[in-house]
């Protein structure tokens, strides 16, 4: 280059203070609480059922439902002799299957979570509620 190239070349409006960082506009984060519903049951038939009550329920009072979400399958294997003095290899093996649902209600209304108290379920599902 030349002297009289480098004189006419014009300097970056960006200062080296402000080059290659961005600007970040402050957010707020609103706080939003959850009802978190875990429901189990070992009939996945009557787990769908008593799941589909309590989205009914939570709708029923404009609630915001996220899910149910299946989660995996718990699975209990056991293993048993078939005789109890011999025939050692004859074996019988049982399983007992869990199924589970997850459900989160965003910003509950004390009347969805009193509606949800005084729902009855089936026996045999187990509901665990968390307030996150």
């Amino acid at each position: 280059m030349s002297t009289t190239e480098k004189t006419t070349k014009k300097k970056s409006t960006i200062s080296p203070k402000t080059k290659g960082k961005t600007i970040k506009a402050s957010s707020k984060k609103e706080l939003i609480s959850k009802l978190r519903i875990r429901v189990r049951a070992y009939e996945h038939k009557v787990l769908d059922t008593s799941v589909k009550q309590i989205i009914d329920t939570a709708l029923r009072y404009d609630a915001e439902v996220v899910g149910p979400i299946p989660l995996p399958t718990e699975i209990k294997k056991y293993t048993v002799n078939r005789a109890a003095f011999v025939y050692k290899n004859a074996r019988e093996q049982f399983e007992m299957r869990t199924h589970k649902r997850l459900i989160d209600i965003l910003n509950p209304s004390p009347k969805v979570i009193e509606a949800l108290t005084n729902l009855n379920l089936p026996s045999g599902v187990n509901v665990d509620v968390k307030m996150i």
